[in-house]
């Protein structure tokens, strides 16, 4: 197999792997200042994609241009997901450089869609293709590629711990070369159940002294644990945002089966009280003694926006991020400075500011549980800031493992 790396080689973002000319494993963008896309020129036959993040999915209607008509595989949960970003893109940016497709590309979307579920193969561009449940998110997948020769595993973003969302993954298929992400390689966090107890207890405290507490969520996943701690130690809370409608979507019939434990997300979702976003509410919900899960989970934009200006001034009050806050995003300041720019306007915080890893990616322990059994594989590594330094120390312990460069083609 000739892998081509048009994205994801060396960095996190676009994620996007060209096999034989034929075969592509997701086409994602990343949405930095300015966006950017997979590198070249591709024309496949194929898309199988692992997951619905929009560093995976960003740029997939641009395939559906002219006359291509690539056939997309993913799982439903992926294929509503995909729908739900790429709309949300174009609403952002739609007619603008910053869109990497039309309306009209995406309304093929539907038509060349083919949704699968996990360990029922199927072909694709003259392949045969499985999905293994990979933790992430739901309808995550690892991807298995067989040309009946070489066995190719392309990790996606996984998972090795729980979730209350999902199950880590324990998938382990046999395969001759491993693409790997490596997002958190340097990275260990303490147990899962641990962050879930402190943070459900800090939030609670912040509730008994009178405060207000703001949790930035990023839509995907993150919103969803945080309604589902909130129900489980029995907090009430608001939810505003994309959050709002990626529960409903993942409880959907057909996704359903693709969640843990559907009866907790229903659970908590009747827990949580939606925010429409009419004049005002916003405002008054603020000065409520309550919890708010919202987007953005960086404070780049969202609901947030008008939240975290009405909150900020009062140290009894509080922002409880959730996840890791880029280099340059106010989140990042915020930690960082006490400060951030919001809608235009650096701000002081006097609110307490509290930080809480609940990454869906495996830590640097789970990938190398995982690889653990691909011992006999050559590795490629891919996703992540530190790509080369991961692949050097796996090739201390004894693996067949390298980190490609952006716009590199390698023979497996």
């Amino acid at each position: 197999m000739d892998l081509e790396f048009l994205g994801g080689a060396g960095e996190i973002g676009r994620s996007a792997i060209l096999i034989d000319d034929t075969l592509l494993l997701d086409y994602g963008m990343d949405s930095g200042n300015p966006p950017s896309f997979p590198v070249g020129d591709v024309d496949p036959e194929s898309v199988v994609v692992s997951h619905g993040h929009l560093d995976h999915v960003g740029s997939l209607p641009s395939l559906l241009s002219g006359d291509a008509r690539p056939e997309i595989h993913w799982t439903p949960p992926t294929a509503d997901l995909a729908m739900l970003l790429a709309r949300d893109t174009l609403k952002l940016h739609g007619g603008s450089y910053d869109c990497p497709f039309t309306e009209a590309e995406l309304a093929r979307v539907s038509e060349v869609s083919r949704t699968h579920g996990y360990r029922e193969p199927f072909e694709a561009g003259g392949y045969e293709v499985t999905f293994f449940d990979a933790g992430h998110v739901p309808g995550s997948t690892h991807v298995l590629v067989s040309d009946g020769e070489t066995r190719l595993l392309y990790t996606g973003d996984f998972n090795t711990e729980s979730q209350n969302l999902l199950p880590g993954t324990t998938a382990r298929p046999d395969a001759d070369v491993v693409i790997c992400e490596s997002t958190y390689s340097d990275t260990t966090r303490p147990p899962r159940a641990r962050l879930e107890r402190e943070f459900a207890e800090s939030l609670r405290t912040t509730i008994w002294e009178g405060g207000t507490v703001v949790v930035p969520a990023f839509a995907i996943g993150r919103t969803q644990e945080a309604l589902c701690i909130c129900e489980e130690h029995d907090l009430e809370c608001y939810v505003d945002g994309m959050g709002k409608r990626v529960t409903e979507l993942f409880l959907r019939p057909r996704n359903r089966e693709f969640l843990r434990d559907p009866a907790l997300l229903r659970r908590a979702k009747g827990n949580a009280r939606f925010v429409d976003g009419r004049d005002g509410q916003r405002r008054r919900i603020a000065d409520q003694n309550t919890i708010i899960v919202t987007t953005s989970g960086m404070l780049h934009g969202g609901p947030a926006m008008t939240y975290v200006p009405e909150i900020r001034s009062h140290p009894a009050n509080k922002i409880a991020l959730t996840g890791y806050q880029v280099e340059g995003t106010p989140g990042r300041d915020l930690l960082e400075t006490g400060s951030a720019e919001i809608d235009g306007r650096v701000m002081r915080v006097s609110a307490q500011v509290e930080q809480y890893d609940f990454s869906a990616h495996a830590d640097r322990n789970g990938l190398l549980e995982f690889l653990e059994s691909y011992r006999d594989a050559e590795i490629a590594v891919v996703h992540g800031d530190r790509c080369e330094a991961f692949a050097t120390e796996l090739r201390a312990d004894g693996y067949d493992a390298t980190a490609p460069g952006l716009g590199d083609t390698v023979a497996y």
